[in-house]
């Protein structure tokens, strides 16, 4: 069986945008990036709200993006493998191969996936994580620290949410930011 993931780079008070909706304190360098392509590279399917596709749908439409960094280009490349489902009710069309819309969230839907998947899941952006947290899905937790406290904005994680984790691994890199990796327990 499949794991679903959640992964987020978070600020030190635990936000993944600002006030302002701005993230670009959250840019990973070279060895985070890096390390994040090595996480990434086991997913097949990535589950995403309408917003976050909205930011991500780069990796397959801009290719300007991609040639930034022999990094940047591998991402591009793993993204683009994956399958995605997109989760929302406005959005009438994609921009993106191997991908789909569904209108409502289904928690059993992304339990059957899970069992029928040969890679791991991941899902993007807090709300949509939200979701899967409540419905039990979510297996593992990946955090990216990132050494900066920005008082406000957008949350990493839910609100009304109670789990007991375990930390599973830890990974301290040269700019600051921590990686910590934690499986959900029941």
């Amino acid at each position: 069986m499949a794991s679903l993931i959640y992964a987020a780079i978070t600020s030190l008070d635990g936000y993944i945008e600002d006030q302002h909706g701005k993230f670009e304190w959250a840019v990973p360098d070279e060895e985070v990036h890096s390390f994040i392509n090595r996480m990434q590279r086991p997913v097949g399917t990535y589950l995403y709200g309408r917003r976050m596709y909205e930011t991500m749908v780069g990796w397959e439409t801009e290719p300007t993006l991609a040639n930034r960094s022999p990094l940047m280009r591998d991402f591009a490349k793993i993204w683009q493998a994956a399958d995605k489902i997109v989760y929302s009710k406005s959005l009438k069309a994609v921009s993106t191969a191997k991908t789909r819309i569904e209108r409502d969230f289904d928690s059993d839907a992304i339990r059957q996936i899970k069992v029928s998947a040969t890679q791991d899941l991941a899902v993007g952006g807090p709300h949509l994580a939200a979701e899967a947290f409540k419905a039990g899905l979510v297996d593992e937790l990946h955090l990216y620290l990132t050494p900066i406290v920005v008082g406000g904005g957008k949350r990493s994680l839910p609100s009304n949410v109670r789990l007991k984790l375990e930390l599973l691994d830890e990974r301290w890199f040269g700019n600051g930011v921590v990686h910590l990796r934690y499986r959900t327990r029941t």
